[in-house]
This record gives C-alpha cells, structure tokens and sequence, in this order.
C-alpha cells in the first residue's frame, strides 16, 4: 500500500511539473530549472587532462602529441569507434539463444453463474429432451484463486539464409568507418596543429619585421633630421619621416596582436585554455627536399588506396552491398526452436471455502518455420531502397576519389610553387637590403633623395615579410601534401590498434 502511494504522489508531482513556453516572443525569459543548468555548469570541469610544464618549451612534436591526447575531437571519434564496435557485437548476439526467465504472483477473484432448472417430468417421461428442462432463476458462485508461477522461455533461430550474417557484416563495415574516421580525425588534428604552428611562426616573423621596419623609419628620422641641422632637408621631409615612425609603430602593434591571435589559435587547435601558459618553440631550418618522396602519380596512386575518407566511402559501398544481402534473404523462411518451461502453483477458494490445488510443472518444444507469403509489396520497396542506397554509395566513392586527385594535385603544386618562391624570396631579400643600406649611405652624405629612401625602406621590409612567409608556406604546403596522400600520422602497428568486435568487453586504445 505504501509503495502504491507513492507511485500515485509521483505521478501527482510529474502532472504539477511547469512545461511552459515562453510567454511571449518580444522578450528573453527564464525557463523552469535554469538556474539548475547554470549551476551544473559553473561547477563543471574546465581545463587540460595534460600537464603543461610552464617553464617548458614545447617544439611542433610534442604539441601534435599534447593535441592528440587532449583535444575533445579525439574522444568523441574514440567514443564512436567503441560504440561502433559494441554494434557489432550486438549484431553477432542473434547468433546465440534468446532466454527470458519470468515470475509472476498474483490474487484474482472471480464468479461462475449456475441456473436454477426447473424438471416437468411428464414431459421427460413422455419425450426425454431439453424441452422438459427449464430456466427459473439462477446463482452464483465466487471463486478466489491464488496463483504463483516461474517459466524459462527460449528461442534459437537456426536457419535465415543469410540475414544475420548480412546484418553482422553491415556492422563490421561501420566498425571499419569508425576506426579510419578516428585515424582521419588525428590526422585532421596533426595538420591542423602544425598548420597553426606556422602560423605563429610567421606572425613572431612579422612582429621582428615591423620592429626592424620601426628601426629603420627610426634610422630615416633621424637622418633627415640631420640633414635639416645641415640646412639640406626640409620641414615636410622631417613630417614623413615622423608620419613613418608613427605608421610603423603602429605596425609593431597591429603584428602582435596578429601573433596573439595566432597563439590562441594553436592552443585551440590542442585543445587547451588560451589561459594556459603554453611556452612555443620559434620556427627552425630544416630541410624540405625529401618531402616530395615520389612523382605526382605515384602520390595520386598512394593516396587512392590509403586516405581514411576513401577508406571509409569503401566501407559504406561494402555495407549497403550487406544491406542488399539482408532484404533478399527475408524472402526465404526461417527455422527456429521455441521451448519453454513452467511452474505454476494455483490455489483455489469456492464460496470462501477451505483452499484447494496443487503445482505441477509445464513444458514444451517446438520447431518452428515462417515463410513470408505476402507483405504489402514491402520487401520489395526495400529491395529498390538498398539498391538505391548502394548505387548513391557508389558514387559518393567515385566522387571522393576524383576529389582526391585534386586535393592532391594541388598540394603538389602548391609545395613546388613554395619551393620556387624560396629561391626568388632569398635574391629578393638580399637585394632589398643592399639597396636599402646604399640608398641609405647615399641620403647621409646628401646625394640621394627622401622618396627614394622611403621607397626602399618599404621594399626591404616587404621583402622580410615575403621571405617569412615563402619559408612557412613550404613547410605548410608540406604538410597539406601529407594529408592529401594520407600520410600525416599515419598509423602502424605500434601508435594505433584497431578496434576489434567481442561479444564481451570492448576495450580499443588511443593514442
């Protein structure tokens, strides 16, 4: 009784509970329980499950490994991977019998109706039927039974021609989907780190460059400063040259909150707060000359038959190829074994008399075959569904793999064009300076003009711009040449496990 009450209050309080909307759509408003969401909220976890060593600084490497670690991307494809997984053990589970085992308790009462017959018996003697018997009231009798019963229920399918192993094989291909869509979302994160990294290397770069820009308006200055102490310059010339100083400084402030912005760019790409104190290694030379291992059709080639997202679109056509198997084999009948065991206690109350009955146990087996007839034309309109699906599926590889060839058509060119660029960006700086520095020399013993050593300040500090830039396209170009193919952090047998099905425990390991 008292767990009845509190059902009935429960039920009470959920009919009582607000489901209001807004009250009206000019306004904000708060919604029941909000405050509640907020709370969770702010007590919510927030921060990096790496430690970051504050007096620490970190090369390109060792972010890449912190983001693979630490960045939610990962997870969440490790998490779809498992629950990936996990299906194909539950396909695999219609492979074994289905046992329920059930218990059931229960009071019932009842009542069986008796007529009261009335007998002519000159009618019995004289022709012996139901016309001498007849209907003058009636009774009842009330029946109260007590009944307990245990059962254990089984089923086996042991013949569908093929559906089951259609369906577990449609799951081993969203298995395989999972595991290369959790390779291709590392390798998203490894480019997209290093991407990053550049760029705030370049950004440091430019900060330098608009400094060194800032010394040499500076230099210019006071140069024509000079030169108006001498009585060889002009008012308006000191006021450009100022003009430039100030445009200049300006810069320096521009460049880094540039190289502010790029920072926490990197740390998002990680996965950490822009709060954490995250130490970066500056840009260093290496060597870009083995980068390209190979012509451009053999990277076309490499990439065909190795990126993640091709990988996973030949999955998907394997899959529907399943889902056609499983809608032609519900053509076809199936066999099963149903069985099941029971024991069952009833007790038995006439007219409130004593109790009578007995227990006995209950069971049986059955062989059991269904052959679909007739359904509406349903399997049929499934049939056309998965063809249909398959056919998109089909394409959808065909087009990801044109736009492969692309991808990787571009990445080429665009790394050779970087690679050209180095050589031109280097004569350029060169150049740059030299003419600055002799345009300079010429405007301090008064043979050259203000505009022409204007003109070359700027050019020298477009060409440091343009050298930084030119040295971290290549190595970007580099990288998106890599992921192009399919290369970047690209699994072996040491750094990634692949997922593996199981009818027991699922465990997968990340990185």
């Amino acid at each position: 009784m008292r767990l009845l009450t509190l059902q009935l209050l429960l039920a009470i309080a959920v009919a009582n509970a607000r489901n209001d909307p807004p009250p009206s759509s000019d306004r904000t408003w708060s919604p029941p329980n909000l405050s509640n969401y907020e709370r969770e909220l702010s007590n919510g976890e927030v921060g990096s499950r790496v430690a970051i060593n504050p007096r620490k600084i970190y090369n390109l490497a060792e972010l890449i490994d912190i983001a693979e670690r630490n960045n939610p991307e990962t997870r969440v494809a490790w998490e779809r991977a498992r629950q990936a997984a996990a299906a194909v053990g539950l396909s695999e589970s219609a492979y074994y019998p289905f046992l329920v085992a059930s218990a059931a308790a229960g009071y019932d009462r009842a009542f069986i109706p008796f007529p009261t017959l009335a007998v002519n018996e000159k009618k019995l003697l004289m022709n012996p039927s139901l016309n001498a018997v007849s209907i003058t009231g009636g009774g009842s009798l009330v029946t109260e039974a007590q009944v307990y019963r245990g059962e254990l229920s089984a089923k086996w399918l042991l013949l569908d021609f093929g559906e089951r192993s259609a369906v577990v094989a449609a799951a081993r291909e969203q298995l395989m989907m999972a595991n290369v869509g959790f390779n291709g979302t590392h390798q998203k994160i490894v480019f997209q780190v290093t991407e990053r990294f550049y760029q705030l290397g370049t950004a440091r770069q430019k900060v330098l460059v608009s400094q060194s820009a800032l010394e040499a308006a500076q230099t210019v200055e006071q140069a024509v400063q000079a030169r108006i102490d001498n009585g060889l310059a002009t008012k308006p010339e000191l006021l450009q040259a100022q003009q430039q100083t100030a445009q200049t400084a300006f810069d320096v402030e521009a460049t880094t909150g540039a190289e502010s912005d790029a920072r926490v760019a990197l740390v998002e790409s990680i996965g950490l707060l822009p709060t954490v104190p995250l130490h970066v290694a500056d840009l260093g030379q290496r060597s870009t000359s083995e980068q390209t291992n190979g012509s451009v059709d053999e990277l076309i080639e490499r990439a065909l038959s190795q990126r993640p997202d091709l990988v996973a679109k030949l999955a998907n056509v394997r899959g529907k190829q399943d889902g056609i198997r499983k809608v032609r084999a519900e053509y076809y009948p199936k066999v099963a074994i149903d069985a099941h065991a029971t024991e069952t206690e009833l007790d038995v109350s006439i007219d409130h008399s004593d109790y009578f009955g007995d227990h006995r146990p209950t069971y049986g087996v059955f062989l059991t075959a269904s052959v679909p007839i007739f359904d509406g034309f349903g399997r049929r309109h499934k049939m056309e569904m998965a063809e249909a699906e398959l056919h998109g599926a089909e394409n959808e590889l065909a087009g990801a793999r044109d736009s492969a060839v692309r991808e990787v058509w571009k990445a080429y060119t665009d790394f050779k064009t970087a690679l050209r660029k180095q050589d031109s960006a280097a004569k350029l700086l060169t150049v740059s300076q030299n003419a600055y520095d002799s345009v300079l020399e010429s405007y301090q013993h008064g043979l050259g003009t203000y505009p022409e050593l204007v003109s070359a300040e700027r050019n020298l500090a477009s060409a440091r711009s343009v050298s930084h830039d030119t040295q971290a396209a290549i190595y970007t170009a580099a990288a998106a040449l890599a992921l192009s193919t399919g290369e970047l952090a690209r699994p072996s047998t040491r750094t990634v496990r692949p997922l593996q099905s199981s009818t027991h425990s699922v465990r997968p390991s990340q990185r």
